[in-house]
């Protein structure tokens, strides 16, 4: 039975593990951005806390050039780099399951600024989040977007920017509901 204690742990540990890893990009010298759900839930929980859906993990995108710099750094910070299944790592040794780690993922080329959260961690636009989700869109990807929808991160603006192709994906989402 998942109880508030139960949540409030997954929480303590997931905002633990974000902050040890902004404190190892930084450490190690690299851009970065915070992409996927975490990234999600902080642009959602700005605009309102109550829409905000937690994730599990944390996925970061980075230069591939700068992976050894991080697996360097990420050591000092309760962190041990792996390569598992085709994917980057930083697992925390604290809680070392690889479902709560931290995905590196390769660095999308044309990241626009960062969005820098009070604590000082980068993330991805809601503009190339969006492009992100609704270029992958799997099942995941369509509810992130639904999320950021849900709270009118998706202006206008943002609609205009998208290709045609993705615009549709927008609007089948959108029908979804």
């Amino acid at each position: 039975m998942l109880t508030i204690r139960a949540y409030d742990q997954h929480v303590e540990q997931l905002f633990s593990v974000l902050d040890r890893l902004q404190r190892v990009l930084t450490a190690a010298g690299v851009s970065y951005r915070v992409v996927g759900g975490m990234a999600v839930y902080l642009h959602v929980h700005g605009k309102n806390p109550m829409r905000a859906r937690l994730t599990e993990d944390i996925d970061v995108a980075i230069r591939r050039d700068d992976l050894s710099a991080i697996a360097t750094a990420a050591a000092a910070f309760g962190f041990e780099y792996r390569h598992a299944a085709g994917v980057d790592l930083l697992v925390d040794r604290t809680q070392p399951k690889t479902r709560s780690a931290v995905h590196l993922l390769e660095h999308v080329p044309d990241f626009s600024e960062p969005v820098r959260t009070e604590e000082g961690v980068l993330l991805a636009p809601v503009e190339d989040l969006v492009r992100m989700k609704l270029t992958s869109f799997r099942l995941r990807d369509q509810v992130h977007i639904q999320d950021l929808d849900s709270v009118r991160l998706i202006t206008p603006d943002i609609e205009a920017s998208l290709s045609a192709e993705l615009r549709d994906r927008l609007s089948q989402v959108r029908a979804s509901r």
